[in-house]
């Protein structure tokens, strides 16, 4: 049996027939069998999203358009869970299913079996077609009941919907051929750990279902192809609503609850003019708000790679991936020395890391992702500071209570920012639900909690946004350039230089340079290194630190002098992290189980001076480690990295020669 149905939508869709085939209509049953379950155990499933190889090769590098049978059951499987969900949590008849994708060529013909199930199971549904993934997410928070049953798009069918959510389909940085999804509802973020765990398992039980082919290719075959047309034919007008929506909502993040701040940004502009640079590497964002609200500011923009879905080199915004955005900025300054930073985004378009312009070295330069992170602190640290929200008694002690939320890996350079504007950090698991889902805990303890992410992927997240954001990113260093010092009102540099003791620094024409300058001095491994990468072949996580642990203690007893002498340490602290659970003077350190394992080498004073940390990717199949030493001296970086990485591998290596 055949199924085709027309398709018309933006610009990235033309009108086209799809035809799904019966699925493994040429296999025998037992070899279709082993097919579905060769497909999934090759996806990881976890908060941070559901990923895999879609593209029908099975190579994570192909650009086909092609999807495999095993692949397209997946899909409809997971849109059928979430479907499931959204019911169970509605009480109304039809809940409203928003469905987007990133520019990956295999996310159209997901798109239509997701659609299509969703459907089937009783979902009304809107399709953004290509999409940001922080652009969805803002267009599902504008979401009200009211909202939904008075929209001009669709609206006879939205009208009975009481429960609205997302189902956004992308691998965010993994490679061309790698698709997924992320779910989420109405609060602008993906759905909390604990709840993708509740829908992870029914998406196991369904797929362990003895009739589960005849059972999901039911649902593909038997949506109506007239509902099917009608959200197609509609998505250019809900393409249209969803960038309005985050337009709006990425004014209140940048800008925040005082109006001055719109108006400092727009006066420092009328004094030096700001050029920003952006490789948009056919990424979603080639279709979203980054024109109009540079523009709107008088910014100007200029982009390479800003065709959709033309992807023109790695997809991850780090390293080599850095440069060809590098070059760029450097021959848009040579032309208009305005343009002073650039930024480069992932495939969804829900974080960038930037390069700028040294003016000490007078050519560009590709920032760390941890860099990154501790600019945009430092700015909206500096933020809370020159509206009022954050102020201080004669000592110096803030008489606000706030804190930072970041991941496990994040660089204590953090810490260092974080102290001079008496502000908390705490840490959780890597994985941006985590790390939201510790923001909103530490909100109900009566928290500020402006800035939070993921420093070692340079994610930012400003309040009251949920997810990561390039556009985010880059204002916080807009706003460090352009809100100076007038008429005796310090601007956010002066403020951030002051309360770092850092005072004799600062002069009325700092540059970029001279921002990043004043950042505390850390060496940290890159989360995409080569250093930072392993294969492991212990599946037990737990076990393989109570062996490192063994391996760990040996070698402390024969490097401590020499680490106590040369790092300035005094003894060490073992910390676990899952979900958004920090427990610190861990005693086991398989207690961390699948999580981020993290040592501290500490100072007289309390403080760590350095630290090595390690966990199994979630959403990759690799093992990752980490160090990070204060100063400047690489070298220290490069012993604690190679120590590291020696340990993990002798603690795999021991526990599968004993299996």
């Amino acid at each position: 049996m055949s199924i085709a149905f027309l398709i018309k939508s933006s610009k990235r869709y033309r009108y086209r027939i799809y035809y799904f085939p019966m699925l493994f209509k040429d296999e025998k049953p037992e070899i279709r069998e082993k097919i579905l379950d060769k497909a999934l155990n090759g996806m990881i499933l976890s908060a941070s999203g559901w990923r895999g190889i879609f593209a029908e090769s099975g190579d994570g590098e192909d650009t086909t358009e092609s999807v495999s049978d095993a692949h397209l059951l997946i899909a409809a499987g997971a849109a059928a869970v979430f479907a499931a969900y959204l019911k169970e949590t509605s009480p109304g008849p039809a809940p409203l299913a928003i469905v987007g994708t990133d520019t990956r060529p295999t996310g159209k013909a997901i798109a239509d079996v997701v659609i299509r199930v969703l459907l089937s199971s009783g979902c009304t549904v809107r399709f953004v077609s290509v999409s940001a993934s922080p652009e969805i997410m803002a267009y599902a928070r504008s979401f009200t009941l009211a909202e939904v049953a008075g929209s001009g798009v669709a609206e006879d069918e939205a009208r009975g919907a009481s429960t609205t959510g997302f189902i956004y389909i992308s691998a965010s940085h993994n490679p061309a051929g790698y698709n997924g999804f992320k779910f989420g509802l109405t609060d602008g973020g993906v759905l909390p750990a604990e709840e993708t765990a509740k829908i992870i398992e029914k998406f196991r039980a369904r797929m362990a279902s003895p009739a589960r082919i005849a059972e999901i290719s039911s649902l593909i075959e038997t949506a109506d192809p007239e509902k099917a047309k009608k959200v197609y034919e509609n998505s250019a007008a809900v393409k249209t609503e969803a960038l309005s929506a985050y337009f709006d909502f990425t004014a209140a993040v940048v800008y925040g609850s005082n109006a001055g701040v719109r108006d400092a940004i727009r006066s420092g502009l009328t004094q030096k003019k700001l050029g920003i640079a952006a490789d948009f590497n056919g990424s979603a964002r080639t279709l979203s708000i980054d024109r109009k609200f540079f523009s709107g500011l008088g910014i100007s923009l200029r982009a390479i790679n800003d065709r959709s879905g033309e992807i023109a080199h790695r997809i991850v915004p780090e390293g080599d991936s850095l440069e060809p955005c590098r070059i760029f900025l450097e021959k848009l300054h040579a032309e208009d020395p305005s343009f002073l930073l650039g930024y480069v985004p992932d495939c969804d378009g829900d974080r960038g890391n930037l390069v700028v312009w040294d003016e000490g070295e007078k050519r560009g330069r590709s920032l760390e992702a941890q860099e990154v992170f501790a600019l945009a602190c430092m700015a909206e640290l500096a933020h809370l500071v020159w509206t009022g929200e954050l102020a201080y008694d004669n000592k110096g002690n803030a008489l606000t209570k706030a804190a930072i939320a970041v991941n496990d890996p994040t660089s204590m350079r953090i810490d260092r920012i974080a102290r001079a504007f008496d502000v908390s950090v705490f840490r959780a698991e890597v994985g941006e639900a985590n790390v939201v889902g510790l923001a909103r805990k530490l909100r109900e303890k009566g928290y500020t909690v402006r800035i939070l992410g993921e420093g070692s992927a340079g994610g930012t997240i400003t309040h009251p946004s949920a997810v990561r954001d390039p556009l985010d990113t880059v204002f916080a260093l807009v706003k460090l350039l352009t809100i100076r010092s007038v008429d005796g009102r310090r601007g956010l540099f002066e403020l951030w230089c002051d309360l770092s003791g850092q005072a004799e620094i600062y002069h009325p024409d700092f540059t970029l340079s001279d921002i990043i300058a004043s950042l505390p001095a850390f060496v940290t491994t890159g989360a995409y290194s080569p250093e930072a990468l392993l294969q492991i072949k212990s599946a037990d996580h737990g076990a393989l630190k109570n062996r490192y642990q063994e391996i760990f203690l040996r070698d402390w007893e024969e490097r401590k002098d020499r680490i106590k002498s040369h790092y300035e340490v005094t003894g060490w602290e073992a910390a676990a992290y899952n979900g958004a659970e920090e427990r610190r003077g861990i005693t086991r350190f398989g207690d961390a189980g699948r999580g981020g394992l993290k040592i501290n080498f500490l100072k007289n004073s309390g403080y760590p001076a350095a630290s090595i940390w390690m966990r199994g990717s979630a959403t990759e199949p690799v093992f990752r480690i980490m160090a990070d030493a204060e100063g400047s001296d690489k070298r220290i970086e490069k012993d604690l990295i190679e120590w590291q990485r020696r340990m993990v591998v002798e603690a795999d290596d021991s526990i599968n020669f004993i299996d």
